[in-house]
């Protein structure tokens, strides 16, 4: 399954903290089309990486982590 996200701005980072973003926008791919699944997920979590994304979306969809593909748009 690949997913292409566009994300939005995190709360400003502390100076011993690294940037973080949000997700403005999330969407699934499949063979059939594209379908926005934003409302899915807590779009307030402020992820540190695409990483760390990718191992969320892994866990809501109920998928491993190697079948997932992610982009950014």
């Amino acid at each position: 399954m690949k997913f292409s996200f566009q994300p939005g701005r995190a709360r400003r980072p502390l100076r011993s903290e690294q940037a973080t973003f949000r997700v403005a926008r999330l969407w699934a791919h499949e063979a059939n089309g594209s379908t926005e699944v934003s409302h899915l997920i807590d779009r307030t979590y402020d992820y540190a990486s695409p990483r760390e994304l990718l191992w969320h979306l892994a866990e809501r969809f109920a998928r491993p982590v190697g079948d997932l593909a992610l982009d950014r748009v």
